[in-house]
């Protein structure tokens, strides 16, 4: 029973250190980049996009193709991006718990 109440325990410590991961996730930024970096995008690494910057270069009508494609590029490195910060948190919070890998999104 004892073993038990540990894993209660440790359980709702495991839940509050996943609440308190979750509201970081929302600290964290990456910046995901194209073109050379003639575009950017920032996101937190709970996916919300926080920044376009576009150079200026970009800013005439028949560039307008490529620009939607390097931003396209843009949003999809920083979501990567995003996606691996997210893990490494995670793995830092339930690294030391023995839990089985696939718990968790990981």
């Amino acid at each position: 029973m004892a073993d038990f109440l540990g894993m209660m325990k440790q359980a709702a410590q495991l839940q509050s250190k996943m609440q308190e991961m979750q509201e970081s996730l929302a600290n964290v930024e990456v910046e995901g980049i194209s073109g050379g970096g003639l575009v950017a995008v920032r996101m937190t690494a709970k996916m919300d996009v926080k920044a376009v910057k576009i150079d200026p270069s970009l800013m005439k009508p028949e560039e307008r193709e490529v620009l939607e494609d390097l931003l396209v590029t843009a949003m999809g490195d920083a979501r990567r991006k995003a996606e691996t910060a997210m893990q490494e948190k995670m793995q830092a919070l339930t690294g030391g718990l023995g839990l089985p890998p696939g718990l968790f999104g990981q």
